[in-house]
C-alpha cells in the first residue's frame, strides 16, 4: 500500500498511525496538495489527502473511509473501533467532532495564508467559535472518563483522531488551544504522543504558500 500526503495533516497522520499500530506495511509519498496537486490528481481527482493506493491499484480517499477498509483488513478482533451498536456510534461521534474541528482549523490556515489581505471576518469568527465549541465538548467528555483511553484500556480511532487534531490546532493556532484551559485534552494528547507510533509519524506544520 502507498499512503499519499504529508504528516502535518492530521488526517494523513491518523491513517499512518493506524497503519503502524495495525502492523501494516506501507510506502509513504509525502506529496503536498498544493505543490504536488497534479501528482495526486492522477489517483484522486479531488487532489486531497490522505489517499491510499492499494496493491491492486484501487485508490481509497478520505481518512474515515480508509480506516474503515483497514478495520476490515485486520478483522473485528483487532479493529480500533467497535463493530456495531452504541459503542461504535459513540466512537464515531467523537471522531466526527475531532475531524470537524480539524477541518475548521485547516480552513483557518488557508484563510490566513491564501486570503491574508482579504480575510472574511465573519468566516474567521465562525470557524473560531466552532473550534472553541468542540474543544469544550471534548474536554468535558474526556474529563469524565477515568480509563487510559477514551473508551477503555486500549487505544482507538477516536483517541488517535483527537490527538492528531489537537497537535495540528496547537501548532497552527496556538491562541485557540491553550493547554491550561483544556487539561483533560492536554493529558490525553500527551499520553498518545508518548507512544512510539506517534513519535515516529510526525512532522512540523508546513503551511501552504500564498504566492
Amino acid at each position: 500500500m502507498i499512503l499519499i500526503g504529508q504528516y502535518d495533516s492530521p488526517f494523513v497522520r491518523r491513517v499512518a498511525i493506524a497503519l503502524r499500530l495495525y502492523d501494516l506495511g506501507f510506502e509513504h509519498r509525502p506529496w503536498s496538495t498544493f505543490g504536488d496537486g497534479d501528482k495526486i490528481a492522477a489517483f484522486n481527482p479531488l487532489r486531497r489527502v490522505p489517499t491510499l493506493l492499494l496493491d491492486d491499484g484501487e485508490a481509497l480517499i478520505e481518512s474515515t473511509a480508509i480506516l474503515d477498509y483497514l478495520d476490515e483488513l485486520v478483522g473485528p478482533d483487532r479493529a480500533m473501533i467497535a463493530a456495531r451498536g452504541e459503542a461504535r456510534r459513540r466512537a464515531l461521534k467523537t471522531i466526527a467532532l475531532a475531524t470537524g474541528l480539524g477541518d475548521k482549523a485547516v480552513s483557518l490556515v488557508y484563510e490566513r495564508v491564501l486570503r491574508k489581505d482579504h480575510q472574511s471576518k465573519v468566516w474567521v469568527e465562525r470557524c473560531q467559535a466552532q473550534i472553541s465549541g468542540v474543544l469544550e465538548v471534548l474536554e468535558k467528555q474526556r474529563a469524565g472518563v477515568a480509563s487510559p483511553y477514551w473508551f477503555g484500556a486500549a487505544i482507538g480511532h477516536a483517541d488517535i483522531a483527537v490527538a492528531c487534531v489537537l497537535r495540528f490546532t496547537a501548532e497552527a493556532h496556538p491562541a485557540l488551544f491553550d493547554a491550561a484551559c483544556y487539561p483533560a485534552l492536554s493529558a490525553h494528547a500527551a499520553r498518545c504522543e508518548a507512544l512510539s507510533a506517534f513519535a515516529e509519524i510526525a512532522q512540523p506544520l508546513i503551511p501552504p504558500r500564498g504566492d
